[in-house]
Formats: C-alpha cells, structure tokens, sequence
C-alpha cells in the first residue's frame, strides 16, 4: 500500500465523490484498519495518562470519521486495564467528525454508548461542545487527544492560520496530544485527485507558507507557541506517517 494511500483513496473518492475535500471517506477503516496505529501504541499509555477525583480518564479523537478507531482504542486502554489487574479507573471517550452522516454510523454501531460516545462537530468554527464534556466530567482537559491525520485537511481548506489555530486549540483543552500529521507528499496526492475528477483544486493549496516537513513545523508551534514537549515518537505507520506524543508542561 502506498504511503499515502493514493489508489484506495482514489477508489473511495470515486465512490463518493462529495467526502473527499475533508478527508471523510467512506468506508476509510476498510483500507487504513485501527490496527495500523494501534500497533505502535504500547499499552502501557495509559498509566501516562492523568485522571480526575472520581478515576474518570477522558479522551478526545478529534475526526473520528465512522468510529473504529475510536472504538478499538478504548478497547486497547480496556485490554491493558484488563492486564494490570483491578483497577477503578474509568475511561471515557468522545469522538467527533464533521461529517453528520459518518457520526450516524458511528453512534449506531457503538457497543461502548456508556463510555464511547460520538457527536457531529466542525472544530474550526465550534468547541462549545467539548468545554461541555470536561464540565459533564468535572475536568478542566481531556487527559489524551488523538488527532489522527486531520492535520491535511484542515491545512489545505483553512489555510496555514487553520492549521495552527487547529494546534492551538487542541494543546489548551487536553494534557496529552497524540498527533499523526500527514506529510507534504500527501497534499500534491489530494491536489491531484481533485484536478482528475475534474473538481476546483484545494482553496489553499497554492498559498501555503508552511510546506515540507509539515510534522516538524507542528511540533514547533506545539513546543515554541502552546506549552507543549514532544516526550515520544512511536514511530511510523505502514503509511509512513509519524505518532509524536506531546505534553503539556508543568509549568504551563
């Protein structure tokens, strides 16, 4: 499979043209399955993780598309709970995508509703939705926030101001960021899927100042602007495609 994908995405695309300039693919875990990322996921994460006076571990996966991911992460923290032995801890995942349609799919195929849960949700224009999750926990953050290759999408359809707002955003409300940026070769891969179904190309596309290692300029806003370290990479997915954990400071 190539490293971005390009010949299942385009298949997907063609199937349904619409999803493509976000990234919301139909039927996207059938060619990029959970266990790609999971894979390099230790299971020992979660004894990172923080929690809050009643053992509630909240986690955030920001464009969650129809859920798997989602899903099969929570049961990757349960497996390592399971592991360790008796434990109070609970945790609690919300997941979220612009896309109304993938959310339906999501919420009804979710075995977990008491501790999955998924909401339709444009990020760029609204996070009201997710200060209302941390005050129905009684947290001040999401203890994790996976944020899985959205990085692209929001870049070529908000431009470089959206993709750093994006990281801005995500560092003030979670004390942990897993983030998988999809690299530079990714856009010319989209921009050339639009021109060959014949559609105007990304709005942004031509005018972006931040290009190349896209992975690298991130981890410098995260680091320079937001508070947050690099503290672990767990390498790369079959997609060639880097998992960088950030943290948030302690003095922050």
């Amino acid at each position: 499979m190539a490293a971005c994908s390009e010949n299942a995405e385009v298949d997907a695309e063609i199937n349904d043209p619409g999803a493509a300039p976000f990234g919301n693919f139909i039927n996207y875990y059938t060619f990029n399955p959970p266990e790609n990322r999971l894979s390099l996921i230790p299971a020992s994460l979660l004894q990172d993780l923080g929690k809050n006076e009643d053992n509630k571990t909240l986690v955030l996966d920001v464009g969650c598309n129809s859920g798997d991911l989602t899903v099969a992460f929570y049961e990757h923290l349960q497996k390592a709970m399971t592991e360790e032995g008796p434990s109070q801890r609970q945790v609690h995942v919300l997941g979220f995508d612009l896309d109304e349609i993938l959310i339906k799919r999501a919420n009804q195929a979710n075995p977990f509703p008491d501790n999955v849960s998924f909401i339709a949700l444009d990020i760029t224009t609204d996070t009201e939705a997710l200060k209302d999750s941390l005050k129905q926990h009684g947290c001040p953050r999401f203890h994790l926030c996976l944020c899985f290759a959205v990085t692209m999408w929001i870049h070529l359809n908000h431009g470089d101001s959206g993709l750093l707002g994006l990281l801005s955003d995500l560092s003030s409300c979670c004390e942990y960021l897993l983030l998988e940026a999809q690299p530079w070769k990714c856009y010319r891969s989209a921009a050339r899927r639009l021109r060959k179904l014949g559609r105007s190309d990304f709005d942004h596309f031509k005018t972006l100042e931040i290009r190349g290692d896209v992975a690298g300029h991130a981890q410098d806003h995260l680091e320079k602007r937001c508070g947050m370290e690099l503290v672990q990479s767990f390498g790369s997915t079959t997609w060639d495609r880097k998992l960088l954990l950030f943290k948030k400071k302690e003095n922050k």
